[in-house]
């Protein structure tokens, strides 16, 4: 098969993408709205003809469809990238609708000189509006915390502005950062009430006994019990007297490695964080799934393969189940999380990481904006520091996410008692 796959925009299809757009929000993610204010909306109409990339946070599947009612409010059409292999899904008929509505393809994990390429003949080109997210692959599950962010991204914007004042001295690249916050749309009484069904489910699957444990106290005995499972089938001690953070860390490091393991892979960085082991084994089997020629697997067998994809869906459940993370601000967003998590090991529904189920209760789409700035603003410094002016774009990126994240926690409080974890 090719390898790249360019957009190719059709104004009919996307038309119709305008039309479908709320219901698919609604049927795949059940989110009922997208909430803008109307400063922000006067906001993007004034940004409409610039040249401009979109960043914003990606903790679920939804980000790129919010991005598309994002360009009908400013009344513009955005390019984006999508995984190559996404392109096959559906027999190629999903990738036919991304290449209508102005996505391409980019393959991660190796140079991929075509991808970079044509982002950066978007990006010169007038009105050119590209949609990035610094976060990148796999996504990170929870929308009150912020994945490392990969400097490539705002690289990718600077060799574009190498070009553009070769082309056009004195142009500028828009930059506009926005913070995507989910709220569910629903009773304290209602929530409560689906959750405590729910975790009861997951409960009864795996024969234990939740007793007068509060919620709070079921959802982290729900996580040590599968915690313990793991545990026992890598061989490693189980100890209940570790801290929790420290033995979820050793198991995530250890079901990465046994995937490198079985895949025999050379390249793999043992000593390297979860989150970059994670990238690694993803975008290497991506680019086994492709027959890429620069795949590093050889010799694995169907099996292998199978069992590798359902390890690192494990370890990314595990990577993103942090004790502290709900108990400290333990919100129905944050219990809904760790649910779906349950809901993956336990019962095998869809993982987060492939785009997860709807949500149990509907939701809305809360959408704030960094003020914008332009590319100029860093250019001349870039010339004489390169690294250390990506670097400060990068930060500067980081530190308007992270305020807008921040802003974004009173839109939905805890539901019970913050360390309220009762008894054992």
């Amino acid at each position: 098969m090719s390898n790249f796959i360019p957009p190719a925009f059709h104004l009919p299809t996307a038309w119709f993408t305008d039309a479908a757009t709320p219901a698919f929000l609604k049927l795949a993610h059940n989110i009922d709205e997208v909430i803008i204010r109307p400063e922000d909306r006067d906001m993007l109409r004034s940004l409409r003809k610039r040249r401009l990339i979109y960043f914003s946070n990606h903790p679920t599947q939804a980000e790129p469809t919010i991005a598309w009612v994002i360009s009908n409010a400013m009344g513009a059409r955005f390019n984006s990238m999508a995984a190559r292999r996404a392109f096959d899904f559906g027999f190629g008929l999903v990738g036919k609708l991304f290449q209508a509505t102005g996505a391409f393809s980019v393959i991660p994990g190796i140079a991929d000189r075509e991808s970079m390429s044509m982002a950066r003949k978007i990006l010169i080109a007038p009105a050119g509006k590209l949609i990035l997210y610094p976060e990148g692959e796999p996504m990170s599950s929870e929308n009150d915390n912020l994945m490392p962010f990969q400097p490539g991204i705002v690289k990718l914007g600077l060799s574009a502005m190498d070009d553009l004042v070769k082309q056009s001295p004195g142009s500028d690249i828009t930059i506009l950062s926005a913070f995507i916050k989910y709220v569910i749309k629903a009773s304290r009484e209602e929530i409560v009430s689906d959750l405590e069904k729910s975790i009861d489910v997951i409960a009864k699957k795996l024969g234990v006994e939740p007793g007068e444990r509060n919620l709070l106290r079921r959802f982290l005995m729900i996580g040590r019990v599968l915690s313990e499972q793991v545990e026992r089938e890598y061989g490693l001690p189980v100890d209940d007297s570790m801290d929790w953070d420290f033995r979820t860390g050793r198991l995530r490091h250890a079901v990465l490695d046994g995937v490198a393991d079985r895949l025999k892979l050379t390249r793999y960085d043992r000593e390297a964080d979860a989150i970059q082991k994670l990238r690694f084994l993803t975008a290497v089997l991506e680019l086994e799934e492709l027959k890429h020629p620069q795949s590093p697997i050889s010799g694995a067998t169907g099996d292998d393969l199978r069992i590798a994809n359902r390890d690192i869906i494990r370890a990314y459940d595990f990577i993103v189940m942090r004790r502290e993370y709900l108990v400290a601000y333990p919100s129905a967003e944050r219990f809904y999380e760790w649910l779906a998590r349950f809901e993956s090991l336990v019962l095998g529904k869809r993982p987060r990481m492939l785009g997860g189920e709807p949500s149990h209760l509907p939701r809305a789409a809360y959408v704030t904006f960094a003020k914008p700035f332009g590319l100029s603003d860093y250019y001349e410094k870039y010339k004489q520091d390169r690294k250390g002016t990506l670097q400060e774009i990068l930060d500067r990126l980081r530190s308007d996410l992270e305020e807008r994240l921040q802003q974004s926690l009173a839109l939905s409080k805890p539901i019970v008692e913050p360390y309220d974890v009762g008894s054992a």
